[in-house]
């Protein structure tokens, strides 16, 4: 089977904006962000999100008006005691990531895992809906 050249072109009303961060260009302040890959075969999209340190209760995905939203939160607290002082220090951190998916995904039908620090997103194609029709006449 041949690999066909330009798939994105063909699926999306605009695909330099398909799965583009939301937030990408926006004049925000820094905030802590983590690492995606993004990537396609001919069933769907994969979306590798890294969230080291993070427990997968800690972790939610949603999705509003064709938005996927990953959020994580991170909650760290240490303590140190020895003899002569006792410290605990804490710390804690929300991230968020947001991409378009536009009419291309079957969002009924997308699956998360997460293992290892990793959280795999599956989102399959949907099906091209047709939009000819044979008119009659009479």
């Amino acid at each position: 089977m041949k690999k066909e050249k330009g798939m994105l072109l063909k699926l999306s009303k605009d695909p330099l904006k398909l799965f583009d961060d939301i937030w990408s260009g926006a004049q925000l302040p820094s905030a802590p962000a983590f690492k995606v890959d993004i990537s396609e075969d001919e069933k769907g999209f994969h979306i590798d999100a890294e969230l080291p340190g993070i427990t997968k209760e800690n972790i939610s995905l949603n999705i509003e008006d064709d938005v996927l939203t990953i959020k994580a939160e991170r909650k760290q607290e240490t303590e140190e005691t020895t003899k002569n002082y006792h410290r605990v220090e804490r710390s804690s951190g929300s991230f968020s990531r947001s991409f378009n998916l536009g009419e291309m995904i079957d969002q009924e039908n997308i699956n998360a895992d997460f293992n290892n620090g990793i959280l795999h997103v599956i989102l399959p194609k949907a099906s091209p809906v047709k939009k000819t029709k044979e008119i009659s006449i009479n």
